[in-house]
């Protein structure tokens, strides 16, 4: 990453760290910042930029704390990988799932045969 990708300004209202967060933010969603991009260490970003170092560590813990980053010792700070797409009808389906299966246990129902009607309820088309 180049210095010149993130900028602070000293008159602005925004914080600094937060003006470095949503800079580093905007450069990872945009893809200008890939997985596994490394990001300048606190203490040479704070440098660069004219900041103490915890300025820039808040910053970072934000970043760290919303996923988009990952700071291991001795690899230092990377972009991390996107999140998971979000499963938007999985709490619907385990409802679903839920009912079902107690329904089926009230009838006496075993595992297997929750599974086999499930299964087939799917039909052949269904993926592996």
């Amino acid at each position: 990453m180049s210095e010149a990708a993130v900028r602070v300004d000293t008159t602005s209202q925004v914080p600094p760290y937060e003006q470095i967060r949503a800079q580093l933010a905007a450069l990872i969603v945009t893809g200008r910042l890939a997985e596994g991009d490394r990001l300048p260490t606190v203490r040479q970003l704070a440098t660069d930029l004219g900041l103490a170092p915890g300025t820039v560590a808040r910053a970072y813990r934000e970043l760290e704390a919303g996923g988009l980053i990952r700071t291991r010792r001795g690899a230092g700070t990377r972009v991390a990988a996107p999140p998971a797409p979000a499963r938007p009808h999985a709490p619907q389906l385990a409802t679903l799932a839920r009912d079902f299966t107690a329904a089926a246990r009230a009838m006496g129902v075993d595992t297997e045969s929750i599974l086999t009607a499930v299964r087939d309820a799917l039909g052949p088309d269904r993926p592996s």
